[in-house]
């Protein structure tokens, strides 16, 4: 029997490229597609939303781009892992 691939669902995504700049602090784009495991392009659509949405700050030091939480964003990290623990508890996944 093949087992199928799951994909993520979007807030699982949206959580995987936080954790990671929650994680560094301050986080460059090549970091965080590599440990977010999502493509170039696609990561910068997130990463845009991201912006919009107030929840991540990009920082220009010389010729480097970081990001970083800010404050709303450190919430919505906080809140969006205890839905994923509530939701493991039930069986179920992000």
């Amino acid at each position: 029997m093949v087992e199928q691939k799951k994909n993520r669902s979007r807030v699982k995504i949206y959580l995987d490229i936080l954790e990671t700049i929650e994680k560094e602090e301050k986080a460059r784009l090549t970091r965080i597609m590599y440990n977010a495991n999502i493509p170039y392009d696609r990561l910068l659509k997130y990463i845009d939303e991201l912006k919009q949405k107030e929840i991540i700050n990009e920082i220009v030091d010389n010729d480097s781009r970081y990001y970083v939480l800010t404050n709303k964003g450190k919430e919505f990290v906080k809140e969006l892992k205890k839905i994923e623990s509530f939701l493991r508890g039930f069986g179920l996944n992000l």
